[in-house]
């Protein structure tokens, strides 16, 4: 099982970096986890410029120009678990609601016909209101209409996985929130995602199920990022070697205050922000990094080009908001509110190429 280590030993291992080891980890083919912490480092924080030339010429390499295009689509705001940052949290008072399955499709239908080809699926983790059986009737009636559907839901076993995967789920999120197991048990407060364990070993069950695809991340804002940063390098090393056939993403979620009066416990600027992914990058030269529409539409244009290879964009985080905008119960407040089309001529007037579709399953026939 995956191992991370403390965070006061990778804190220490990050700040002994100095400019030279910079440079040596931005000149190294392969700069390896001690390169990565010296691209993590307060001394690589002078140096962001070479950093984001590094990471582009590596963009460029692997990914082309292009940019692959998604969109969230909130199913369910019931959730189990007390957990500080998030507005779904347990105790916080909203109006709550599951879509039936109707309005899930019809949420699913909407951006189809605005030209979304990847849908992510989002719930809180609340499975006697959404579970396996929710998810694969979903998946089977719109895969046909979808390049891929990923699922960001309750950590499930490999055998559902595998369930899923048979529907015509592709992908799966499992964000470790934060892999600092003290601040970890801090905002935790109740439920079983207070099992740090069960959740660390989550990408390791959806990869032995066959998806496709497994997304990780932390949320940033909980603790030192460049610590997350490690911990991040850490869990791509691990799965590369264990499951070497499964594509992998990170996302760069920061928090944003929340309902239950929750602020973020550590401050993470856009320079940071830039810092870690280009960081992240140059480490892992094929892994998809993705930036969504929390962040600002003048920090995700700047961006284009530089590292991130996925953008949401056009989303709504309350369940039923694509069909009844009005609604009112987000997750988290949207920062990039531009639609689908302007977000596309951003990507373009950069000279970049906005992809709504880089995959088919017909690809897989004769393997």
């Amino acid at each position: 099982m995956l191992t991370i280590p403390d965070f006061q030993q990778l804190s220490e291992q990050v700040s002994s970096c100095s400019r030279a080891d910079v440079h040596q980890a931005l000149q190294a083919p392969h700069p390896g986890l001690q390169g990565l912490a010296a691209l993590l480092s307060p001394a690589a924080s002078a140096m962001l410029p070479e950093l984001a030339r590094r990471s582009a010429a590596i963009t460029a390499q692997r990914f082309g120009r292009t940019i692959q295009l998604y969109a969230p689509v909130y199913l369910s705001s019931f959730c189990t678990n007390r957990c500080a940052y998030c507005g779904f949290a347990a105790d916080n008072t909203m109006d709550r609601r599951v879509l039936t399955m109707a309005e899930a499709e019809k949420e699913m239908d909407i951006l189809h016909e605005r030209g979304f080809n990847h849908i992510l699926l989002v719930s809180g983790e609340a499975p006697a209101k959404m579970g396996v059986d929710y998810l694969a009737e979903l998946a089977r009636r719109t895969r046909d209409r979808f390049a891929s559907i990923t699922i960001e839901v309750q950590p499930l076993s490999t055998a559902e996985y595998a369930r899923l995967f048979v529907a015509g789920i592709t992908g799966v999120a499992v964000y470790q929130e934060t892999y600092d197991r003290r601040t970890y048990d801090q905002v935790h407060l109740s439920g079983k995602k207070c099992d740090y364990d069960f959740r660390l070993a989550s990408p390791d069950r959806v990869a032995q199920a066959g998806m496709r695809e497994v997304g990780i991340g932390a949320l940033l804002g909980l603790t030192d990022w460049r610590c997350e940063g490690m911990a991040l390098g850490l869990h791509l090393a691990w799965l590369r070697k264990h499951f070497w056939r499964t594509a992998l993403t990170v996302s760069f979620p920061r928090l944003c205050p929340a309902e239950g009066d929750f602020q973020p416990l550590t401050t993470v600027t856009e320079k940071d922000l830039s810092q870690l992914l280009f960081a992240l990058r140059i480490y892992d030269p094929d892994v998809g990094l993705l930036l969504s529409t929390r962040e600002e539409e003048r920090f995700r244009t700047g961006m284009i080009g530089l590292g991130p290879t996925r953008y949401s964009a056009g989303s709504c985080t309350a369940p039923g908001g694509y069909a009844h905008p009005e609604l009112e119960g987000e997750q988290f407040a949207v920062g990039d509110q531009r639609t689908l089309t302007e977000v596309c001529a951003s990507i373009q007037a950069k000279g970049h190429d906005p992809v709504r579709k880089d995959w088919d399953s017909t690809f897989q026939k004769g393997f």
